[in-house]
């Protein structure tokens, strides 16, 4: 009995909404609005979201990353009217924190270079030269998809080899298989002993805050070539030059990054504070900076959260709007059918047949625009992401987020309209004209 009713119901509802289509639909766009803002905005941001954390990941959660980073201007005069800057970090800095701190896993030293490659006689491509050791790939999600990696071999004999990722590849070989041939770098020949797939766009040095490059150093570059430590410390000179305002100088730096693994994620926060006292004890001035990625992660976590809600709230103003759009409508209609629910009184309908009456008709407005925003919602992402390259993220919890908010937002501003319906004299009712 209760269902047929609640059929009867919700067929009436539909047919008075259908006699007045053109108001019903318009009705309906504010929710559809809502719903459909309050959808692609979260998928953006949750897009987003992920893009950063995945990229911070990169870095690793029990990694530490001493970067070198340039101190306020200090020449040291090395006679002759010779001045260089020396700043940053060494290989005896590698040494000690290899030697003085037991809870380390990996220590690996890194030095950076941006330099040119040639193939026999082709074009020079621009390349940044990684001189590290054989577990780099142990810190680093850079993976070798065809030959090897660098050797203990490779490093304690100096061996002049390399490994070049896919872009360094394709640029510098075209179609020729890289595999033991030779590259020439600064006037050396390396033979490609293996080829490294590079992983996907991540923060640079820069994004945490360190110094951007000296002018005059290479851009547009290509790729990564990885050289043994050894063979980069005795074949690329320590003493470069920077040009700055115009006017040059010389620096000297040995390492631009020490990466150091903890054992578990626990020990990373403590293993910070012992490099930093490790450090601060070994350099006379702060060039240097310690980046924990873990701390990162949490941090875009929380940002995560605070963007989460914000948007959402922004989106359901859109919601907010629509349902005062249906209350509006709705007060309109019940002054509209005034004699109409004066007859229903006098033939035996009840107060609360009433309210079940217009909440209905409510409810299939803002059902219907829920299920249309949602459509609506789900399709907009995926155009943001083709158009406009931004990652993307729709999850089950926004559209169920989305679609209760609808709902909720027409039994709320329902209440009012279908509680004065059912609240008229029915005398007065059946006289209103």
């Amino acid at each position: 009995m209760f269902l047929f009713r609640l059929k009867h119901i919700v067929r009436l509802g539909a047919k008075s909404l259908w006699m007045h289509r053109l108001r019903s639909i318009l009705t309906t766009l504010g929710i559809v609005f809502g719903v459909c803002s309050v959808i692609a905005m979260l998928a953006i941001g949750e897009g987003a979201s992920q893009a950063a954390q995945q990229a911070i990941a990169q870095l690793g959660s029990t990694n530490l990353i001493v970067e070198t980073v340039r101190p306020p201007e200090e020449k040291t005069d090395t006679g002759g009217g010779q001045f260089i800057d020396e700043y940053g970090l060494t290989y005896d800095d590698a040494e000690s924190i290899r030697n003085t701190i037991p809870d380390v896993q990996v220590v690996v030293p890194i030095r950076e270079i941006d330099q040119k490659a040639r193939y026999l006689t082709r074009p020079e491509v621009a390349i940044k030269i990684i001189g590290t050791i054989p577990w780099y790939t142990e810190i680093s999600p850079v993976r070798v998809s065809r030959g090897r990696f660098l050797s203990s071999v490779d490093l304690q004999y100096r061996l002049a080899v390399c490994v070049i990722d896919d872009q360094v590849a394709r640029k510098l070989f075209a179609f020729d298989d890289p595999l033991g041939l030779d590259v020439k770098i600064h006037g050396s020949y390396y033979r490609v002993v293996g080829i490294a797939s590079p992983p996907a766009p991540a923060h640079t040095t820069a994004s945490f805050g360190t110094n951007p490059p000296a002018a005059g150093e290479t851009s547009g570059v290509v790729g990564s070539v990885y050289i043994p430590l050894t063979t980069t410390r005795c074949r690329f000179p320590e003493i470069s030059a920077r040009f700055t305002g115009g006017s040059s100088s010389r620096e000297k730096v040995e390492l631009q990054k020490i990466t150091v693994k903890a054992d578990s994620s626990e020990q990373v926060l403590p293993l910070r504070d012992i490099l930093d006292a490790l450090l601060d004890r070994l350099h006379e001035k702060q060039d240097y900076q310690i980046v924990v990625p873990l701390e990162q992660l949490r941090a875009m976590a929380r940002l995560k959260r605070i963007y989460s809600v914000v948007l959402g709230s922004i989106a359901a103003i859109s919601l907010l709007v629509g349902g005062i759009g249906i209350m509006n409508i709705m007060l309109a209609t019940v002054s509209e059918r005034t004699r109409e629910i004066g007859i229903r009184r006098a033939l035996g309908a009840r107060k609360r047949d009433i309210i079940v009456q217009f909440l209905s008709e409510t409810l299939l407005l803002t059902l219907a625009g829920g299920a249309i925003g949602i459509i609506l919602g789900s399709l907009i992402p995926s155009l943001v992401t083709y158009f406009g390259n931004m990652p993307t993220v729709i999850t089950g919890g926004s559209l169920v987020l989305a679609f209760g908010i609808s709902a909720a937002v027409g039994i709320t501003f329902g209440l009012y309209p279908a509680y004065r319906a059912a609240n008229m004299d029915p005398i007065e009712s059946l006289r209103h004209e």
